[in-house]
């Protein structure tokens, strides 16, 4: 039953989160569109071993990532010798139907988790994805979330904001290090989540509600965190708390979420307590669109 409600808190918590980050318009994608991203620095054997890793050949559409930008978008949260000097990290992403949602594999990847990834990319706006991310020999993962986003980009055929990119690589960062602070990466994106499901709730209008909530989910799921996790975590989730809202696609994600979630659990109070959940949400989601709306 702990593993379900792991689960459970999860699924609510990716919910919240999406629906209140920007909803980037991707109408020219396509389903089954593949692009790959290949790091700068691979050899032309590395490169032609990762693209069969991939199963895909030479004529899938392919995207070049640079150590430069690997540093544009993590300088702000690791230091150089963590981000490194070459761009190895690989990526192939393939858009799926809507409301499939994002799922995420990963090969030779030591740090960053497959549900690390899926939440950075519900910040950045994806949806509705098969992600693959792979190096030629075991890496940390921290650069990855910038080829898999430039593929979506390229996939779609818009663009994700700047903004998007940087909350979403900075949660990842974040979430990481929780994870190894506390020995527990599992523990760390469902922490994660249950302060954006409170943040999404709760609308907070100020840096001291946000690390209120933030030190009342930590002690509720007996998590220590020094003042240093707090404040780094505080500044992140201001940032989310400050991206625009869109009300307007609320009642298909919750259809679909509710679809997820009944095949996560099965007993009749876990249906009900659903189904209590998802009454509250609409009434929520209604009084939030008028309030927006004035």
């Amino acid at each position: 039953m702990k593993k379900k409600n792991k689960s459970l808190w999860a699924l609510i918590g990716l919910f919240l989160f999406a629906v209140a980050v920007p909803s980037t318009a991707f109408a020219d994608a396509v389903t089954g569109e593949t692009v790959v991203t290949l790091g700068q620095d691979l050899t032309p054997q590395q490169k032609e071993q990762i693209l069969q890793e991939m199963n895909v050949d030479n004529n899938v559409k392919q995207i070049t990532v640079t150590n430069e930008e690997e540093h544009r978008y993590l300088g702000q949260y690791l230091d150089e010798a963590t981000i490194g000097s070459r761009a190895l990290s690989s990526a192939k992403i393939t858009l799926t139907e809507k409301g499939s949602g994002i799922q995420v594999e990963t090969n030779n990847i030591s740090t960053i988790t497959d549900q690390m990834y899926a939440n950075a990319l519900v910040t950045a706006g994806v949806k509705d994805a098969e992600v693959y991310v792979t190096a030629p020999m075991e890496v940390s993962g921290t650069a990855g979330l910038t080829g898999i986003l430039k593929a979506f980009e390229a996939a779609a055929g818009k663009n994700i904001t700047e903004e998007q990119k940087q909350v979403a690589n900075e949660e990842m960062v974040r979430t990481s290090e929780l994870g190894q602070s506390i020995g527990d990466k599992e523990k760390a994106v469902e922490f994660m989540n249950r302060v954006k499901d409170e943040i999404a709730q709760e609308q907070p209008q100020s840096a001291k509600e946000v690390r209120d909530i933030i030190v009342n989910v930590a002690g509720d799921m007996n998590i220590n965190l020094n003042d240093q996790d707090i404040e780094r975590i505080t500044n992140l989730m201001v940032k989310f708390s400050e991206l625009n809202i869109d009300w307007d696609s609320l009642s298909s994600q919750l259809d679909q979420l509710k679809r997820n979630l009944d095949q996560v659990v099965n007993s009749e109070e876990a249906k009900s307590f659903l189904d209590k959940l998802f009454t509250w949400l609409a009434e929520l989601i209604d009084s939030l669109k008028k309030a927006f709306s004035s």
